[in-house]
């Protein structure tokens, strides 16, 4: 509460504008709903409301397209379950209680939340449509139908196109900015990273707070990527310099494993040159960090690159596993190099194109059902209360509580307990607006739309300023749109106080029936969802070969299931994040195995007689078994077996010396690897066994 009264009392410049846009953008909207004489212009302004989440340009018009896409879908839905179901009214419940279930169970299967709303809408259109129509059941014909589907698009329509253009006109912010701050964020953690993993001082809560701060910048870089293309012809190229970061740190945070895993747990391995090198990897970090100059770091990544270069062509007579560190040392280097490459596209007008896949999300349907069944529950409790009752109040019940279900079904539980009680206070405050202030100024004014705008515009500018602010966001929700059905500003505006009563008793009962289907119908548990994200990661192990360009896909599926299995281990309060650990663990193993292919590339062609495919085929299936059985805390035999397997066909084909001993040393690494892990595995469950 002390963040909202901060929020309204004490607004810095941002806040105002973003408050005062809303306020135009929204009577815009309703000026324009009331010149077409659309039947519920309220529609309007709740639609232009949900544009206001994110002000930046890019985002308002990818939310809006998201928006008119999802009403378009839902208003052909309702049109035919009314269609072909109006005589069976149960039927044509059932079939929309499904299609919101569908709808919802399908936001669970998308990354971006502009697309979840969109979902959001196509299934509240439909449920409007239908539930409009069914409350009249005596005047519902064809022509009916086609007229409350063609408002409420147009209503929806109205809304959007009038927040898209206040956006773009009125002070407008844009998304390229953000993008710009998050590749800031995250290459500045990154590099802070990199410096604590080679530090032997550097501890493992430490390096865990930094992970999480990384993957949390590059889920922010990569979600906001896809708006930037509406902001220009240079858009695209910076949507996929955005991506190619993302990739690109993902492969940063894959190598530094390796030698701050080596260091910390395999000392007596590192030798002296080796451990030259490793502090002066580590002192260009902090160096690099330190600067924010784009081309003095620029310089110092190349200058890194040289000396491992260098370093690398002096010593020839090195044992395997150190020959493959240093050479894992300068694809690090030259994959830094084109990180700080992405962002000066992201910061100027170079023409340099970059391309990497965005990151994809993670998709179980076990989280789809769930929250598919808690949105169909929602829907067919305030069916059920409607027709028992038949009071028109009821679907206030019903509209919202479903969009919100849709919209907040990926926020963790406690957040998602806190942001329900804010938005149930902010419409514990939008009634009394409503019933003490804004009806009985307007039933004692002259109708005309400038007095209906000014008495309106107090209310949202408190809703916005409140909705300006992430922390106080579900409080200015839950004003402005409460606030917005409450009025229901028209041309024939109703003044009964007790309608209105007892549509925001419904929409607070309806909230809180949400509150408790949430606390209810909760998502998988924790430990069963992890396993599934191994077993998923574990499939893309054994096909990672089967793709043209291995690592930018496995790094875009790797990025949100490292995020997730950060986010179970740290909400479960466990300091060791060994789950953590065998994700990054995983994602190192499939570049290892990238490497190794593309070292082999050509090898098994020429030589077929030997069956070298196969053995690699077999050597990748028992890699991901191992990994598999390194998260039960077991050590998978079989991988040994097949690595000597194939060390055995190599040496009989004609491989440099050089290339034999990388190879070697890899195998060596993942060994003392699934070892070390599968023990801290076993040991943290036999801890948790007692």
């Amino acid at each position: 509460m002390t963040l909202l009264l901060k929020s309204l009392f004490f607004p810095d410049r941002r806040t105002l504008i973003f408050a005062i846009k809303g306020v135009i953008s929204m009577a815009l909207a309703l000026y324009v709903a009331m010149f077409l004489n659309l039947e519920r212009p309220y529609w309007a302004l709740v639609s232009a409301v949900f544009l206001q989440i994110r002000p930046e340009s890019g985002l308002v018009i990818e939310k809006g397209l998201c928006q008119i896409g999802g009403t378009l879908v839902g208003a052909l839905a309702g049109i035919a379950i009314l269609n072909w179901f109006t005589p069976y009214p149960e039927l044509a419940l059932g079939l929309l209680a499904c299609w919101i279930g569908l709808n919802s169970g399908l936001s669970a299967m998308v990354r971006q939340q502009n697309f979840v709303y969109a979902f959001a809408m196509a299934g509240m259109t439909a449920c409007l449509i239908v539930l409009i129509v069914m409350a009249s059941p005596s005047t519902a014909d064809s022509a009916k139908i086609f007229d409350v589907a063609q408002s409420r698009i147009s209503e929806i329509v109205v809304g959007a196109i009038c927040a898209v253009l206040v956006s773009s006109l009125l002070w407008p912010t844009k998304v390229k900015h953000s993008l710009q701050l998050h590749a800031k964020n995250t290459i500045n953690h990154t590099l802070n990273y990199l410096a604590l993993e080679l530090d032997l001082q550097g501890e493992h809560a430490s390096r865990h707070e930094h992970i999480d701060t990384i993957m949390e910048s590059v889920s922010a870089l990569s979600d906001d990527s896809s708006a930037v293309i509406y902001e220009g012809p240079e858009g695209r190229g910076q949507s996929h310099a955005a991506n190619f970061l993302c990739n690109k740190t993902l492969s940063l945070l894959a190598a530094i494993q390796i030698f701050g895993r080596l260091q910390r747990n395999h000392s007596h391995l590192v030798s002296e040159p080796l451990a030259k090198s490793l502090a002066n990897m580590r002192s260009s970090f902090t160096l690099m960090a330190q600067s924010s100059d784009y081309q003095e770091c620029y310089k110092m990544a190349r200058t890194l690159r040289y000396q491992l270069q260098q370093n690398l062509m002096q010593y020839r007579d090195r044992a395997p596993l150190e020959t493959r560190l240093l050479k894992v040392a300068m694809e690090l280097s030259a994959d830094l190099i084109m990180v700080l490459k992405s962002y000066n596209v992201l910061t100027s007008h170079s023409a340099v194109q970059l391309n990497a896949p965005p990151m994809e999300f993670h998709r179980d349907p076990l989280i789809g059902v769930t929250t598919g069944l808690r949105s169909m529950a929602v829907f067919v409790i305030g069916a059920s209360l409607w027709i028992g009752t038949g009071s028109s109040a009821v679907l206030m019940m019903i509209l919202l509580p479903v969009v919100f279900s849709i919209m907040m079904a990926r926020q963790p539980l406690p957040m998602l307990t806190t942001i329900l009680r804010r938005i149930l206070v902010g419409i514990t405050i939008a009634a009394p607006l409503t019933v003490f202030y804004a009806l009985p100024l307007l039933a004692k004014s002259s109708g005309d739309f400038e007095i209906l705008v000014l008495v309106l515009a107090g209310p949202f500018f408190i809703g916005l300023l409140a909705l300006a602010n992430r922390p106080t966001l579900p409080y200015g929700l839950g004003i402005c749109v409460p606030f917005a059905v409450l009025v229901q500003p028209s041309n024939t505006i109703s003044f009964a106080i007790e309608n209105t009563v007892s549509n925001a008793l419904a929409i607070f009962v309806g909230v809180t029936v949400l509150y408790w289907l949430f606390k209810l119908i909760t998502e998988p548990s924790q430990r069963l969802m992890q396993y599934r994200l191994l077993q998923s990661i574990q499939k893309d192990l054994v096909h990672i070969a089967q793709h043209d360009d291995p690592e930018p896909w496995f790094n875009a599926r790797m990025g949100d299931r490292l995020l997730r299995i950060a986010s179970y281990e740290k909400g479960s309060g466990k300091r060791s994040r060994v789950f953590t650990d065998l994700v990054f663990t995983a994602l190192n193993l499939g570049h290892v195995s990238i490497r190794m292919r593309r070292m082999l590339q050509g090898i098994a062609d020429r030589h077929s007689e030997l069956g070298l495919e196969n053995i690699l085929n077999h050597w990748q299936h028992n890699l991901g078994q191992a990994f598999i059985a390194c998260a039960h805390g077991q050590v998978a035999e079989e991988f040994n077996i097949s690595s000597e397997a194939l060390l055995q066909a190599l040496a009989q084909c004609p491989l440099p010396h050089e290339q034999f001993t990388m190879i070697a040393g890899m195998f060596e690494r993942i060994t003392l690897t699934f070892e070390r892990t599968a023990h801290s595995i076993a040991e943290q469950k036999n801890t948790s066994e007692k």
